[in-house]
């Protein structure tokens, strides 16, 4: 009462100070954990508020608001010197017209190796909906192959695309908007059919493709932190595919339509797909060496021993070669960076090891085969028990007969039957074989019943043999 007869103005209201906010809690120290962490972290890798949210939500169940966790990080950050500002110019486009591509970086764990990839992001301007993979190189080939990719993924092509100046399009820049286009990228625009547009050179150009900029910062705080740790660029690629099409569902800010509603209404604008894709390869053909291997761009593939001395055709992509002979594809290969390279698989090599077991363990095929995970180790354990029961020579032949089980079982069925063999103690690649067929579940063989016999013969019901009970005999007689 005394302060209405004082002002006809309420006072403000006073924010609080010092406030508990109680469900935070021991939430805290997690985040504290976190942001400490993202000292050591990538500068475009750190957490961000919404991404502590989300973690403490999704990874701790926690129930607390959003806003809640905001106030906290702005101010921890701020004490810690990690607080970070930018600024976006907002802008409008019309459905089905334009798309922006850019190229971004990041840090990620491969089979134990920190690596650095190179993000492709594509974006439809209207309704912010994105394409992302990753690449080893950002080589010309990839950026091409890329584009496919991406204008599958849509579905349709996009009239105008809006790119920076970057090597891969451009060979020269000219003055004003005009740019001498490389031939490879030419001949991709006349494919599809859009028409390319580039910024302005240098730091100026950054805000006339705002959309896709802040999208590259966005997707690797959102998907790639912490630094994910894969096998291989395969698992990374459909993992980041899988936030492409999670975030669809999302609401940009200042919209009251979901990504995916607006994408909707720009998708049948899109241009049409030609009948066949845009062939990205480049090709060569080499001639196979006295190691069965092939040499393209300064490294070495394997291919089947029989095409030794021969001449073959390679398909070179960014990301994989492939080998063919005859008409026929004979090897595929992730393919090498750099200079001197060898990659082999041991399936090419059998034929001829099954002549010269002895060439095995030492083999590059094989050491390459540990190397990615393809050799399980219970292979190793029926190697040493083998070479202990029967001497190396002859370990090494039955263990190239237990490779080759793969190709008639498959791996997994000829990884379970060796560790049956060595659980049951039959030590010998022949009972592996047999348990190979087992798993597999491979029909039994249907004996027909005799018939023209003599009535004397016929009189006596004798019951079929059971091969089944020798096995078992065999077994025993094994393991004594």
């Amino acid at each position: 009462m005394r302060e209405a007869l004082l002002s006809a103005v309420p006072p403000a209201k006073r924010s609080p100070v010092g406030r508990p906010a109680p469900k935070l809690g021991s939430y805290r120290a997690v985040i504290e954990g976190w942001l400490l962490a993202d000292r050591d972290a990538p500068r475009k890798q750190r957490h961000t508020a919404k991404r502590i949210h989300q973690r403490l939500v999704d990874e701790h169940g926690a129930d607390v608001a959003e806003t809640t966790v905001r106030q906290y990080v702005r101010a921890r950050k701020r004490e810690l010197g990690l607080a970070v500002g930018e600024v976006f110019v907002p802008q409008v486009h019309a459905p089905g017209v334009e798309a922006e591509v850019d190229w971004g970086e990041a840090l990620v764990v491969l089979a134990g190796v920190l690596r650095k990839v190179h993000l492709f992001v594509m974006r439809a301007s209207f309704s912010g909906a994105a394409f992302c993979q990753a690449s080893l190189v950002e080589t010309q080939q990839a950026f091409l192959e890329l584009h496919v990719e991406a204008f599958e993924w849509f579905g349709g092509v996009f009239p105008k695309i809006r790119f920076d100046n970057l090597k891969s399009a451009v060979k020269k820049v000219l003055k004003g908007r005009r740019r001498v286009e490389s031939d490879r990228f030419v001949a991709l625009r006349s494919h599809y059919l859009f028409a390319s547009q580039f910024t302005t050179p240098g730091l100026e150009g950054a805000h006339e493709k705002g959309g896709v900029e802040g999208e590259v910062g966005r997707y690797r705080r959102n998907h790639l932190v912490p630094v994910p740790e894969l096998t291989d660029l395969a698992e990374l690629n459909a993992m980041l595919l899988a936030g492409c099409e999670a975030d669809l569902d999302r609401r940009i800010d200042g919209r009251a339509v979901t990504v995916r509603d607006a994408w909707a209404l720009e998708r049948p604008l899109l241009g049409a797909l030609p009948a066949d894709p845009f062939d990205c390869c480049e090709t060569a053909a080499p001639r196979v060496d006295a190691k069965s291997l092939v040499t393209v761009r300064q490294n070495r593939y394997s291919v089947p021993v029989a095409l030794a001395g021969l001449k073959v055709s390679a398909r070179i992509g960014a990301r994989e070669i492939t080998i063919n002979h005859g008409g026929r594809e004979v090897a595929r290969h992730e393919r090498l960076h750099g200079k001197f390279g060898t990659n082999a698989q041991l399936d090419h090599y059998l034929e001829l090891l099954a002549r010269k077991p002895g060439g095995l363990e030492h083999s590059v095929a094989l050491s390459q085969e540990r190397q990615r995970g393809c050799w399980p180790g219970c292979f190793d354990q029926l190697w040493a028990a083998l070479s202990e029961r029967y001497g190396r020579s002859d370990a090494a032949r039955q263990m190239v007969d237990v490779v080759l089980l793969c190709r008639e079982h498959g791996p997994d069925h000829v990884a379970m039957a060796v560790r049956g063999a060595l659980t049951a103690g039959a030590i010998d690649g022949r009972a592996v074989a047999v348990l190979a067929r087992r798993a597999q579940g491979a029909p039994a063989v249907a004996v027909a019943p005799l018939s023209g016999l003599e009535a004397r013969l016929l009189a006596h019901d004798r019951p079929v043999g059971d091969l089944a009970r020798y096995d078992q005999l065999r077994d025993l007689e094994q393991g004594r």
